[in-house]
């Protein structure tokens, strides 16, 4: 396990875990940001869930248990390709760089697994 995949793979579980809080507090940003891509509110918390889980997937990568980090990892990609792909289907544009840094995370966690 190389260094850049404990950094990149930290970076994901926090911000997934972050997000996910804001999901399950249905926030203000993200109730907007939900509903311009045509979202309902009702999804937002198992959207959370999702996001959760994968966060705590990637955790269990990095304690021992590779073959569920790659998982949540791929998972994460799965997820935020289809976050990327709503923005662009609704040309939601000005906010479709979080969705993007998300699947970055995602998919740097799983590269740099995979490789090392």
């Amino acid at each position: 396990m190389s260094t850049a995949h404990v950094v990149v793979t930290v970076l994901a579980i926090l911000a997934n875990a972050a997000v996910a809080v804001a999901d399950f507090a249905k926030a203000g940003f993200v109730l907007a940001n939900s509903a311009e891509v045509h979202v309902p509110g009702s999804w937002v918390p198992a959207l959370g869930a999702l996001k959760a889980a994968g966060a705590i997937g990637l955790l269990l990568g990095l304690l021992g248990v590779p073959v569920v980090g790659t998982a949540a990892a791929i998972g994460l990609v799965a997820f935020f390709a289809g976050a990327v792909g709503l923005h662009a289907r609704h040309r939601v544009w000005h906010n479709i760089a979080a969705p993007g840094a998300f699947l970055a995370l995602a998919a740097g966690s799983l590269v740099l697994g995979v490789a090392g």
